[in-house]
């Protein structure tokens, strides 16, 4: 295999166009892409028609307009080429409008009551700024989607509006230190973490296919607890996943780049070279999807759920985020970070944004699959911190108290073995319980969960930075002095927002209390999470940066009370239905195999006080996990009797079934411990996570 030959061979990207397009059609195509200047229906057609050639060419048979709905993964509709001819044959087409244009059924997504269920139409729009690949035969031409009424339906969108909101400010800083920058651009790479398990034991589990979390299981002998699997050797198998899980997705130029064992049995990661966000979060949907695909023909199954497994370490997407404007980073500190005046403006803009607007970005993250990952010693807490390290804590220091920074020499690390090499060490170590950390010229919001959009947490962070440096240029554009009127801001945002700095481990208790004394928030719970949301603050935010629209803010916050509330409702239904199905006709088998072979022991005049104690333990839980099932049952039957109001559902949810979904699960899994392997009706947790050899 040659890389250099099969990257993006299937991405009609800026090569190929180059080289199908006539000169004008490109040069304006580029002027659509960079300046969002109109794109004209003669362009539009040829642009259609070299598109069209290039795809039969690599044996594409149809089209389609690949989109993202608010169901949190995409949806395609696919059309032929074919035109039939008045001869009895075909001619193959493509127009610009069908390039331009589609118009998929939107009656069946979710929209928060944004239009009704009768209300089909809905369009989609081509996105010129992510290319069109190839897949399954199929031409994928990436879109925006909305209704006949023009209201917003999918996670593109409102992405692509934050990156033009955050470009216009940001340029406008620029302007002021003398710098007219031609694009601002902000960039994304999305580190995706996924288990993998064989096929065979995922079929047998029905919380696992319908569900993506084992909703029962008792913990195994063997987890994490040895690091063993961290880095470790990855097992062929698995191996043979990644090298077609690579070949695959560099064909359509998703640039993957790392590869290797998480802390988990069974867990991996893969990162990919970081990109604009936009095509970063389009990119990040075509990894999910691909490694499920993939997985499957390697008779293995890929879970994406943020904790599929109790007791071990859940699954997230760590977000890469920074800015660029012409190719420059304007998180770069550069080797003198304390003189950098450009450099910690955009760094306190930054700060200033999550400290303000730490709610939102919990929104971000909110969902019932992350609530059971957030805080749990192998993800950050809710509490939202900024990690900087103790460089550039020290240099913000200084400029808060006016004093000056004397900096630090180099340190240069050394093994003590004469052959391995002398290396600088970094300014500051790495900080993995951060939710929020600068590392070196990014940062890395660590809260996302594994199943999420890639676009929720960039739309966030891209609002409320340009929240912040509107806040700025509207006050620097008046200065009499700005050099000083610059210092001053600087040194004032240090002042009002440093106490969302913190380096220290966010896993303790002790930062819990000192959080609380700074006034930071904590939102244990997505419900409380999602309230948040449509706080006016907040709308009005969205509505000052051209994000969401009011209407379109309540409709997300319906979307997120809707999934959270449904699904908890198909994880109630299922442990029920586990419980009553699978569970209890096991211990109801092994309880009559004991009872037999005490009955004959007891015959035969011999002891049967094991059997008896064990009978005794195996029915005392059969009785408590019935009255547990029961309970969850009339209060499943009461939660759908409320209507009409997602939020008093969600909230009933996360009250009341999820407490009695812990319970029924405690007596499951000790009931496990306690029966005969031989009489379990599903695979074990060893079974799951040491599945795949």
């Amino acid at each position: 295999m040659n890389i250099k030959e099969i990257y993006s061979t299937n991405v009609f990207n800026d090569k190929v166009m180059r080289e199908r397009l006539p000169a004008k059609v490109y040069a304006s195509l580029q002027k659509t892409i960079e300046s969002g200047s109109p794109l004209n229906s003669d362009v539009a057609n040829a642009v259609a028609l070299a598109m069209k050639d290039w795809a039969l060419e690599k044996g594409a048979t149809h089209f389609t307009h690949w989109f993202q709905p608010m169901t949190g993964i995409t949806a395609e509709k696919h059309d032929s080429f074919i035109t039939p001819d008045s001869g009895g044959g075909v001619i193959l087409e493509f127009s610009g409008k069908s390039l331009v244009q589609g118009e998929p059924d939107a009656s069946s997504f979710p929209s928060g009551g944004l239009r009704a269920t009768f209300e089909a139409r809905g369009y989609t729009a081509w996105d010129p700024t992510s290319y069109a690949f190839i897949k399954d035969g199929s031409l994928c031409i990436p879109t925006a989607f909305c209704s006949y009424a023009g209201d917003v339906l999918d996670k593109k969108t409102p992405l692509l509006r934050s990156m033009q909101a955050v470009e216009r400010e940001a340029k406008r800083i620029m302007r002021l230190f003398g710098q007219d920058a031609s694009r601002v651009n902000v960039t994304c790479g999305a580190e995706q973490e996924y288990f993998l398990i064989d096929k065979s034991v995922w079929l047998k589990r029905t919380d696992l296919m319908t569900c993506g979390r084992t909703l029962f299981g008792a913990r195994p002998p063997k987890g994490q607890e040895m690091n063993d699997h961290y880095f470790g050797v990855i097992k062929p198998r698995v191996a043979s996943f990644m090298k077609e899980l690579d070949e695959e997705l560099w064909k359509v130029g998703v640039p993957a780049k790392t590869k290797h064992n998480e802390t988990a049995p069974a867990q991996h990661e893969l990162a990919p070279v970081f990109t604009s966000a936009n095509v970063a979060s389009d990119h990040n949907q075509i990894i999910m999807e691909f490694m499920k695909s993939i997985a499957s023909k390697h008779n293995l199954a890929c879970l994406l759920h943020e904790k599929p497994f109790k007791g071990v370490s859940g699954s997230g997407k760590h977000i890469n985020w920074s800015l660029s404007a012409n190719g420059k980073n304007l998180l770069e500190p550069g080797d003198t970070p304390s003189a950098n005046a450009q450099f910690l403006l955009f760094l306190t803009a930054v700060l200033r944004a999550v400290d303000r607007h730490s709610d939102l970005l919990r929104v971000s993250v909110a969902g019932a699959g992350n609530d059971l990952r957030l805080g749990g010693f192998e993800a950050p807490p809710p509490i939202i911190s900024v990690y900087l390290g103790e460089e550039l804590s020290e240099i913000l220091d200084t400029v808060d108290k006016g004093t000056s920074y004397l900096g630090k020499e180099k340190k240069r690390l050394e093994p003590g073995v004469d052959v391995l090499p002398r290396f600088p060490k970094d300014n500051s170590d790495r900080n993995r319980t951060s939710p929020f950390a600068f590392t070196g010229n990014k940062f890395e919001f660590r809260m996302l969960g594994s199943s999420f959009s890639a676009s929720e947490p960039n739309i966030m962070i891209n609002t409320i930075v340009a929240d912040s440096l509107k806040s700025f240029a509207d006050e620097l554009e008046n200065s009499k002095n700005f050099k000083e009127d610059l210092s001053a801001l600087i040194r004032k945002t240090i002042t009002n927002h440093k106490r969302i700095i913190f380096n220290g481990n966010n896993y303790s208790a002790d930062w819990v209390a000192e959080a609380t004394k700074r006034g930071l928030l904590n939102i244990n719970s997505s419900v409380e999470a999602f309230e948040s949301f449509i706080l006016e603050k907040n709308v009005n935010l969205f509505e000052l940066h051209g994000v969401f629209t009011r209407s379109e803010v309540y409709s997300r916050y319906e979307i997120l009370l809707e999934n959270y509330y449904k699904t908890l409702h198909i994880e109630a239904l299922t442990m029920q239905d586990m419980a009553r199905g699978q569970i209890m006709p096991s211990v109801f088998s092994y309880l009559n195999e004991l009872t037999k072979i005490a009955k004959n022991k007891k015959d035969l005049s011999l002891d049967s006080k094991v059997e008896v104690k064990l009978i005794g333990k195996l029915s005392a839980l059969n009785e408590k996990l019935d009255f547990a099932l029961e309970r969850l049952t009339k209060l499943t039957e009461t939660a759908e009797s409320i209507k009409d109001n997602s939020l008093k559902s969600a909230k009933f949810y996360h009250a009341e079934i999820v407490p009695a979904m812990n319970e029924l699960r405690s007596y499951a899994d000790e009931l496990e411990i306690l029966t005969a392997k031989k009489y379990l009706s599903f695979p074990t947790y060893i079974d799951l996570l040491f599945s795949v050899r």
